[in-house]
């Protein structure tokens, strides 16, 4: 008997218990001693939400939402998961953003834990101190500011000081003949956070910016090439609010800014980048958020598995298909140089895997992911109709669908088809606990 007593106060040594915990047991009672463990379930795992269509419509909360976040959030209101906000928004501070969806889901929401489409321009440090012309609505000074342009020129600032540049609207015409007021410095960048207002006026005056050079002093010098450098937030041709059709987003924008450029030059518009969903950039921004939180919250198991939940085939749930596929070549990558290492030491000839290295400028600026997937989940809420099949095959696709999504992003139906497909936000969070096993205390 007393063999078998110590025998089970082994089991619940502080040292069996650190190894069940290393083990992932962790959080659980021991049958014997009644001894409970202070640690929590440690999650290997973060969410990326899509924001309009996911959780609200417009300024009202889906009411699935509310439920997900019962079970994301712990009894002193912290989150139980690495949480991350992916949205395509652009007109708007961060922290706007983060305070608009504390009141809506009532849980606190830092804007470390949000992504907005603008939010990688923090890592284009070469364009911070050019003088840049931005375009959008809301406070686009005051968002260039904060995201650390130095130098910023607005389309209303480019109006006042060129009053004879925007003609469209006969009622804004000046009623006399008027000089240029020329106070600004050249513009070196263009910027376009989101769908602005009065698109006329800044279609007009952007066009007018990208064929002089950035000075709106000069003549359209139309076969000069190559153009200033373009940076565009926010690819989304449509977007779910509280009408019951999709409207129009900045994607719709870009289209046109696209178009009359080429209709004037004969040559296409071109993208210094592209930020927002389904641009990898802003993935791989908000899984560094993600990590962050881990690193904050002392979750000492590196997370490996993202879930990007989305309503939109052709942004969230492309997006996250092709950051998945980014994160297979950097496996890949990683492998190909563990090779190389190996035949330097040991000689052996065998061929190398043939995999580029990557130069994507953000993987200078970001540590590189400890995700080793990302999985796409939609739901049925925003702009995703669950009567509408995802095309089947390729060459369906082709023949069949109408692409949405940005120019330069080509159609590949492999990326617009869905990990998992569920009802609402509340059913998404069900089943990747339940794929992960995870029960939050």
């Amino acid at each position: 008997m007393r063999g078998l007593l110590s025998f089970y106060r082994g089991l619940c040594s502080p040292s069996n218990r650190q190894a069940r915990r290393k083990a992932g047991i962790v959080g659980s009672r021991c049958g014997f001693c009644g001894t409970q463990s202070n640690s929590k379930p440690q999650p290997r795992f973060g969410l990326l939400f899509d924001i309009d269509g996911v959780l609200v419509r417009g300024r009202m909360p889906i009411p699935a939402a509310k439920k997900a976040f019962e079970k994301l959030v712990d009894s002193q209101g912290k989150f139980v998961v690495p949480v991350v906000f992916v949205t395509n928004a652009g007109n708007c501070l961060r922290q706007t953003k983060a305070d608009q969806l504390s009141h809506i889901l009532g849980v606190a929401i830092t804007q470390d834990q949000v992504v907005v489409s603008h939010s990688p321009l923090r890592m284009f440090t070469k364009f911070h101190d050019k003088c840049v012309l931005v375009s959008g609505q809301g406070p686009v000074l005051e968002i260039a500011k904060n995201l650390g342009f130095n130098n910023v020129v607005s389309v209303d600032m480019l109006r006042e000081s060129f009053p004879l540049m925007d003609m469209v609207d006969h009622n804004r015409r000046p009623k006399l003949p008027s000089n240029p007021v020329v106070n600004l410095p050249m513009v070196e960048a263009v910027i376009l956070f989101g769908e602005p207002i009065r698109w006329e006026t800044h279609l007009q005056l952007i066009i007018d910016i990208l064929l002089t050079k950035g000075n709106l002093s000069n003549v359209h010098q139309s076969q000069q090439m190559p153009h200033l450098p373009l940076l565009a937030c926010n690819m989304d041709l449509m977007w779910m609010a509280e009408a019951h059709s999709p409207r129009f987003g900045h994607g719709t924008f870009l289209v046109c800014l696209e178009n009359i450029y080429k209709k004037i030059t004969g040559k296409d518009l071109k993208y210094e980048a592209l930020m927002g969903k389904p641009s990898e950039l802003t993935y791989h921004f908000a899984e560094y958020l993600i990590r962050s939180q881990a690193m904050e919250r002392q979750w000492k198991l590196p997370v490996t598995s993202l879930y990007a939940i989305g309503d939109n085939l052709m942004t969230d749930i492309y997006g996250a298909n092709l950051y998945n596929r980014y994160l297979d070549e950097g496996v890949a990558r990683k492998n190909a140089k563990a090779v190389a290492k190996m035949v330097s030491t040991t000689g052996s000839t065998t061929a190398l895997p043939q995999v580029e290295e990557s130069h994507n400028h953000w993987e200078s600026e970001l540590a590189l992911p400890s995700a080793t997937s990302c999985k796409s989940v939609l739901v049925c809420t925003g702009v995703y109709n669950p009567n509408e099949e995802v095309p089947p095959d390729a060459s369906h696709c082709i023949k069949e669908t109408v692409f949405h999504g940005h120019r330069d992003f080509r159609f590949d139906p492999a990326l617009v088809e869905p990990d998992w497909i569920v009802h609402d936000v509340a059913d998404a969070v069900e089943r990747i606990f339940d794929l992960e096993k995870f029960v939050p205390q």
